[in-house]
């Protein structure tokens, strides 16, 4: 992300897991984020999510992003979430053990991101969630829970040909989650990253 960026090899389930981290002065906890669909390109270095990583620093949280199993210097072959998952969860548990956490993925990686949550949620306290491009359409994203849904930002292109936003409103309606949706916006947001960047940056200061 720049010329500060460090770049870590950290021991996971698969083997080896590649981190970039990014940290924020006098930084107030950690954020890890997690990054589009393996098989179609997606690595840690999205712009999505350089944006969500840029949006946390610049309101004092450092950032890991990291390359899911088989991707970059990551080992491991795609496991279609469960292992992914694994791998984020040791990214926790290695690199922000304890202290304030908060939680974000792009597309795949808010799916996988979802069932990190539901499994750290009854024993670690998580300050900000944030799902972009929330892939309902293809995966099994499981619901927030009622009492995260104040902590939780769920933005989505209103013109998403990837993940239609009618799926993700299918997800959300029934938990009454709400979903801020980008007038015009496709799937990576193409021309409206600094909108996306303010938007994190709202929900993370208020």
């Amino acid at each position: 992300m720049n010329a500060q960026t460090e770049k870590l090899l950290i021991p996971g389930a698969a083997g080896a897991i590649e981190v970039a981290r990014d940290v924020a002065p006098e930084a107030c906890g950690v954020a890890v984020i997690a990054h589009p669909h393996p098989l179609f390109g997606g690595t840690m270095d999205n712009k999505v999510v350089q944006t969500l990583a840029r949006a946390f620093v610049q309101c004092g949280w450092s950032t890991l992003r990291f390359n899911f199993r088989g991707v970059g210097q990551s080992a491991g072959v795609h496991d279609e979430g469960r292992g992914e998952a694994a791998d984020l969860l040791q990214v926790v548990e290695q690199l922000a053990p304890q202290g304030p956490l908060c939680l974000a993925g792009f597309s795949f990686g808010a799916f996988v991101t979802s069932h990190v949550v539901a499994a750290l949620a009854p024993q670690r306290d998580i300050y900000k969630i944030a799902l972009i491009g929330t892939a309902a359409s293809r995966f099994n994203v499981l619901p927030i829970a009622a009492e995260l849904h104040e902590r939780t930002l769920v933005v989505h292109g209103e013109a998403d040909d990837t993940v239609p936003l009618a799926s993700v409103m299918d997800w959300a309606r029934p938990q009454v989650l709400p979903v801020t949706v980008v007038p015009g916006g496709g799937h990576f947001f193409h021309g409206q990253l600094p909108l996306l960047r303010s938007l994190v940056v709202r929900h993370l200061r208020a």
